[in-house]
């Protein structure tokens, strides 16, 4: 396929910039994957399509304030995007102007530059930075000098409300740069409800990287190398999706995120042994990919020729996919980040569809 089979226009006026304020109370798109049938609903519907026994898996991982701004020996300013937190004292980082930065080059950050740190390696795109403060830990500086990475789309000053609602309610495990946005139409009472009526509720993590955000730049999407993310599945998750499925209850995965993290647990030796799934993960899922673990995906609405939205093709099928877009522009939903949601029930023949371009 071609990333030109994922094209459509879409109106600027439908690209969501600012959270809604009660977070269920964004719009719902059920897509029945065994029919062509789409329906409308909000987001707080979803306690009607989710059954007593089924289990839902969450992303519990956290937003850090990973935009930092930072300045060279020179007074140069730099912009600084953390990748990964490697250990005590040094981040993993992309740096936006970057332009006389090299192995050794130091960079100050914080009030009055009182805070130094090295480049001490620079590997794929990405550079090392060692904090030379041996007192505060790497986060504690990050939670002090960072802000919020809002998407580059949303091109609009910081506002207060983005420190809380680009944050999941259940956010746990600190370490991506881009929140699981699926999650974000969950609020506690919802999520008490569904514990009310008999669903189960368990989480997976896989901190989300900046690769998230980076175009494909191949013609054909088989050849696109998707970027890498940390995962974790626990053995215990394992082993309640096994019994789940083998009490007859689904699986219903919020977030693509999910999806992949539950997939490449799939396809590790973890899943037949029930252990611990610990690892990074490149898993890219396409329109032809055999689905092994999700009966149900809860998603938001994806950028044209996005991996996510290449995912949600693969799960309900090409057509459904396209067609359901279509309908959500000519509906109005609110697309990306801060936007409104889909509730995809798997299409079994999705990976035996034919799609000429």
């Amino acid at each position: 396929m071609r990333i030109s089979d994922f094209s459509f226009n879409l109106p600027k006026s439908l690209i969501s910039f600012y959270p809604y304020l009660i977070r269920s109370q964004c719009r719902l798109m059920i897509v029945d994957g065994n029919t062509h049938k789409l329906s409308h609903k909000y987001f707080f519907n979803i306690i009607d399509e989710i059954n007593s026994g089924d289990l839902l898996i969450l992303n519990d991982t956290k937003v850090i304030p990973a935009r930092c701004f930072g300045y060279k020996n020179s007074g140069g300013k730099i912009e600084i995007l953390v990748e990964r937190i490697l250990d005590f004292n040094k981040i993993l980082v992309t740096i936006k102007n970057r332009k006389n930065i090299n192995i050794g080059t130091n960079i100050f950050f914080g009030y009055k530059k009182k805070i130094m740190s090295s480049i001490i390696d620079y590997k794929n795109s990405f550079f090392t930075i060692l904090f030379h403060n041996q007192i505060n830990s790497a986060i504690d500086i990050i939670n002090t000098i960072g802000e919020i990475p809002l998407p580059p789309y949303i091109k609009r000053f910081k506002n207060t409300l983005d420190t809380d609602f680009y944050q999941t309610v259940y956010k746990k495990k600190i370490g991506s740069i881009a929140a699981p946005t699926a999650g974000l139409h969950f609020d506690l009472p919802l999520l008490d409800d569904l514990r009310n009526k008999g669903v189960n509720i368990d989480y997976i993590t896989l901190h989300i990287g900046s690769g998230t955000f980076q175009p494909i730049k191949t013609i054909k999407i088989e050849d696109h190398i998707m970027h890498s993310e940390l995962v974790e599945v626990s053995s215990f998750l394992i082993q309640k999706i096994k019994s789940c499925k083998k009490q007859g209850g689904r699986i219903i995965a919020v977030g693509t995120s999910t999806l992949r993290a539950l997939e490449s647990a799939y396809n590790s030796s973890a899943w037949n042994k029930n252990k611990n799934f610990i690892s990074d993960t490149d898993i890219f899922i396409y329109p032809g990919y055999k689905h092994n673990v999700v009966d149900a995906l809860i998603t938001n609405f994806h950028f044209p020729q996005s991996t996510l939205i290449m995912l949600v093709a693969s799960f309900v099928g090409y057509k459904k996919t396209m067609n359901a877009y279509h309908e959500a522009i000519k509906h109005k939903y609110r697309f990306f980040s801060y936007g409104d949601a889909m509730y995809i029930t798997f299409n079994k023949h999705a990976s035996y569809e034919k799609v000429v371009a």
